[in-house]
C-alpha cells in the first residue's frame, strides 16, 4: 500500500541554527523552509524534517544514511567540508573510517551537531 509513497525522514535537533548549517553546508543538502516545528530540507527528492525539540537522547544506532556509488570519494569530500568521520573501535575501519563488512558492503559513520549517528554505504 505505501511502496509507491514517497518516504519522509525525520531526525532530532536541539539547536536549530547548528542543524540546518551543518545539513545545509556540511552535508550539501537543500534548504526548503522552516515551518516552525522542524527544517524541511531535500534530500535528492527525499524530504527530511529537522524536528525541533527541547531535549533528546540521540539513538546509539544510525538514523539517517546515504548509499552512495563512489563510498571513499563520498567520504573524502565531506571531510573537505569539515564532516568527522567516526572511528569506534569495537571493528576494523580503515584510515577513512570506512569498515567493509564480511559481504563486501561499506560503511562510514558521522555525527550531526546533535550527536545523531548518520552513514553513507556503498553496497555490492
Amino acid at each position: 500500500m505505501l511502496g509507491s509513497n514517497d518516504i519522509v525522514a525525520f531526525v532530532a535537533t536541539r539547536e536549530a541554527e547548528k542543524a540546518r548549517a551543518f545539513y545545509e553546508g556540511g552535508l550539501g543538502l537543500r534548504f526548503v523552509k522552516d515551518d516552525g516545528f522542524a527544517m524541511v530540507l531535500d534530500a535528492n527528492g527525499i524530504m527530511i524534517r529537522v524536528v525541533k525539540v527541547k531535549d533528546f537522547t540521540p539513538a546509539p544506532f544510525t538514523a539517517l544514511g546515504w548509499q552512495v556509488s563512489g563510498i571513499e570519494e563520498a567520504v573524502r569530500g565531506l571531510q573537505q567540508r569539515g564532516v568527522h568521520f567516526e572511528i569506534f573501535g569495537f571493528f576494523k575501519q580503515d584510515e577513512l573510517g570506512i569498515w567493509t563488512a564480511p559481504t563486501g558492503d561499506q560503511v562510514a559513520w558521522f555525527k550531526d551537531p546533535d550527536g545523531n549517528i548518520l552513514s553513507v554505504s556503498q553496497h555490492v
